[in-house]
């Protein structure tokens, strides 16, 4: 299970995918996204899905690129939605363009998207489309959650982690089963890693929950703070909430309910709640315990324990990164 070598050919196919065509102004954008980085996670559980049950992973490279057309078409449309000045740290499309760019180009690509299942037979494009259908309608019942979320006092920690399941995980998931799809994988067997991948996407996203408020500006590539600023309900906000005396409460409570003029005062004084009372400890602990019950996946898998360690290292490092 090579990494790299995944990163590094899909990458190249990527380059060789790019459309420069007419009208400018609506193709730029998509190729401006997608070439600003990121990590490739999903395209590359795609192949590595794909390599475990075949040993070919070249044959999912239409299919990682749909799933990752797919994910920077909502990233696009989530910092619309956001007012979102950077992405990986960059200037978000509708900062560079303008937000009726952002809404078209981000709609060609999740037609596009689409278009890459073409590479396949009928009865495996069927499947690819089918699960794809059902994941895209999915991360937009946890988009408009999010969004509910930023309004509401009496968000539970399960209503979060069912909308993070849907708005980031579910996706995640999809990814590795379209690897198993291509593949001809067994529907059990592919089931059983979509399992793996749901739940590593929740502690994926319970990371990237504990890095906006904790991580480095330098390499984080977002906003650090972000979540504080939009009043987002996350983990960290919903535990504290929890766990708080009154005093901390009514700070929390007054600091989400108005915009506040100053911004990096109002991140500073909820983030010194959050260390107060110990969020930063439950966050971990919760992600460690979503990563573990990801692995718990992996003994249902019919391939090597080579291979089942290389899935577990990469969950282990996904959890450990800084970015």
């Amino acid at each position: 299970m090579d990494i790299l070598k995944y990163q590094s050919d899909f990458l190249s196919y990527l380059d060789s995918k790019k459309i420069i065509k007419e009208p400018k102004n609506l193709y730029e954008p998509i190729d401006y996204i997608l070439q600003i980085g990121g990590k490739r996670i999903r395209p590359m559980l795609t192949l590595i899905a794909s390599d475990i049950f075949s040993g070919d992973y070249e044959k999912a490279m239409p299919a990682a690129l749909a799933v990752e057309v797919f994910h920077n078409f909502t990233l696009v449309h989530d910092d619309i939605m956001d007012d979102a000045p950077l992405r990986r740290g960059n200037e978000t499309v509708h900062e560079k363009w303008d937000i009726n760019t952002g809404i078209l180009s981000g709609d060609a690509m999740l037609i596009l998207a689409y278009q890459y299942f073409e590479n396949y037979e009928p009865i495996v494009f069927q499947k690819l489309a089918k699960l794809f259908s059902k994941t895209a309608l999915e991360v937009c019942d946890g988009q408009q959650l999010d969004v509910d979320f930023e309004t509401r006092n009496d968000v539970t920690i399960h209503e979060y982690i069912k909308m993070i399941t849907l708005k980031t995980s579910v996706l995640v998931a999809a990814a590795l089963k379209m690897g198993a799809i291509v593949a001809n994988a067994s529907d059990e067997q592919a089931q059983h890693l979509y399992n793996y991948g749901l739940n590593l996407g929740i502690a994926f996203q319970l990371q990237d929950d504990y890095l906006d408020t904790y991580g480095n500006p330098e390499t984080f590539g977002k906003q650090v703070g972000g979540d504080i600023i939009e009043n987002k309900k996350t983990y960290l906000y919903l535990k504290a909430f929890e766990v708080a005396n009154d005093a901390d409460k009514e700070k929390l409570t007054v600091l989400y309910n108005k915009k506040q003029k100053n911004i990096s005062e109002k991140i500073k004084t909820v983030s010194a709640i959050f260390s107060k009372n110990n969020i930063p400890k439950h966050t971990k602990q919760l992600i460690e315990y979503y990563t573990n019950k990801s692995f718990d996946s992996l003994v249902h898998l019919n391939i090597s324990d080579a291979q089942k360690n290389g899935l577990r290292l990469f969950g282990e490092n996904l959890m450990s990164r800084k970015v």
